[in-house]
């Protein structure tokens, strides 16, 4: 038998979920059905956000690949941190 289980959110949150689970071909009760089951089978609830950059970062990210691919702005390996301060303050 089916119950049902009424809880509070955002609308926003709400209709994001819903057209996400659409895009999915998944209505949100059967996206919130798993969960749920997986809370039951697994006995543990894991939280994961894939990183997202801000377009600021996205750039400083592509120009440090860049400049590394052209070996620019790229500092030796030191093996010990008396040649990393050395090599940092010119002696």
């Amino acid at each position: 038998m089916n119950t049902v289980i009424n809880i509070k959110t955002d609308q926003k949150v709400k209709d994001e979920a819903k057209k996400i689970a659409k895009e999915m071909g998944l209505s949100l009760s059967a996206v919130i059905n798993a969960q749920l089951r997986q809370l039951v089978r697994e006995q543990e609830i894991r939280f994961s956000v894939a990183p997202n950059m801000t377009s600021y970062l996205e750039n400083i990210a592509k120009e440090a690949r860049s400049d590394y691919a052209r070996k620019k702005n790229v500092s030796p390996a030191f093996g010990i941190a008396e040649s990393a301060a050395r090599y940092l303050h010119g002696k």
